[in-house]
Order: C-alpha cells, then sequence, then structure tokens
C-alpha cells in the first residue's frame, strides 16, 4: 500500500477528489498526512471529517528556508509518506525536499504546460494570463517536481475550451472541474499502480496494465 502525504494551501478541492478515489478504490493507496502551509484553511477540515492526520508546516515560523524544510521532511518521515502530492500548494520548496522526493513527487498546475507556468503563475494569476493571451484552450497539467518551478516532467494533461465572455473565476472553476479533478487522482492511481516509467530522455510514459514490473 502506497503512503501519500499532501500538501495544500487552501480549500482543499483537489484534496477531496483525492480522497474520494481512494475511498472509492480507483486509487490503491492512502492517504497518511495532509499538511497546510498555513493554519485555518479548510483543506485541514475536510481531513479531519475523513480521519485523516493533519499538520500546519508554516514557513514564517522557522528561521530559514532550510530549518522549515528540514522540518517539513521529518513530518514526511514520521508517516512514512512514499509519494508527496501538491495539491494546491503554493509555497516554493527548495532542492532539500525536490531531491529527497525525486520522481515520487507530483503536482497538478492549471495550464497547460509549458504555457503560463514557472513563477508566479499560481492561483487566478494562471487564468488571467490566458484569458490576457487570448487562448481559445487552456487546462491542467500533473508533473513530477524537481528544482525547477513548474519544471518536471509531464505525466498527463487535459484540454479546457476557453469560451467567449469568460472571467478568470470562471475559467478556473471549469478547469478543476473538468481536468484538475479528474487528472490529479489519474495520475496518483498510475503511480500507485507502479504504470509510470522514466525514458532515457528524462520523459514519462504510462505503461500498459499488465506491464507493471
Amino acid at each position: 500500500m502506497v503512503n501519500i502525504a499532501v500538501l495544500v494551501s487552501g480549500g482543499g478541492t483537489n484534496l477531496q477528489a483525492l480522497i474520494d478515489a481512494v475511498e472509492t478504490g480507483k486509487i490503491h493507496g492512502r492517504i497518511v498526512l495532509v499538511a497546510a502551509s498555513k493554519p485555518g484553511v479548510f483543506a485541514l477540515e475536510r481531513a479531519r471529517k475523513h480521519g485523516i492526520p493533519s499538520c500546519v508546516a508554516r514557513r514564517a515560523d522557522y528561521a530559514d528556508p532550510a530549518a522549515f524544510e528540514q522540518a517539513l521532511l521529518a513530518q514526511l518521515d514520521a508517516v512514512g509518506a512514499d509519494l508527496v502530492v501538491l495539491a494546491g500548494y503554493l509555497s516554493i520548496l527548495g532542492r532539500a525536499v525536490t531531491d529527497a522526493y525525486k520522481g515520487r513527487m507530483i503536482n497538478v498546475h492549471p495550464s497547460l504546460i509549458p504555457s503560463f507556468c514557472g513563477p508566479g503563475y499560481y492561483g487566478l494569476r494562471v487564468h488571467e494570463a490566458a484569458l490576457a493571451y487570448g487562448v481559445k484552450v487552456t487546462g491542467a497539467t500533473v508533473h513530477f517536481v524537481n528544482e525547477v518551478t513548474d519544471g518536471g516532467a509531464i505525466i498527463l494533461q487535459k484540454a479546457v475550451e476557453v469560451r467567449q465572455g469568460d472571467t478568470a473565476e470562471a475559467l478556473q472553476q471549469r478547469v478543476m472541474r473538468q481536468a484538475e479533478w479528474e487528472i490529479l487522482p489519474r495520475a496518483v492511481a498510475l503511480f500507485c499502480d507502479g504504470r509510470l516509467e522514466w525514458t532515457d530522455d528524462g520523459k514519462v510514459i504510462i505503461k500498459e496494465q499488465g506491464e507493471q514490473e
């Protein structure tokens, strides 16, 4: 059984999608920790309702980024996390964490990477940028996390139509409902089933069912 830790910063809608997928048997793993970047977020209440251990790992509570990252790693180690999922987690993690979980940390980003990603692109800013550029299609991406913001190997993507008259808020909701809540649980399920494989040039391929070792 794969132990999954989920890092959150807000309401936890992506966390809920993961909880639902675990409870319905779509993900062959268990969520052993929900870690929030600040207290009082609704994601912590979602964890409580489902009996999932939680904690607050707030960068401001530590003297420097290195101390924060070591504390976060200690929390992850304490629950035996095999996979770390960034589900709307807005803090940028340093090399100490990304190296420790290389190939075992994934993130969901609300655009079709490489568009509208990298430093400064998070939350509504991503959708505002998509609308300002005038793209007709946007979407979401699930990717492995490395030391480059939104730069890790892509696992899954799904496109979402941009409609005339869209606001950033309306587009954000559509991308979440039509893409993020679908591909994030699917990517976690693929990881738990051993169906993700790296190519020699650092890309990710999905093995057919029955191919996993």
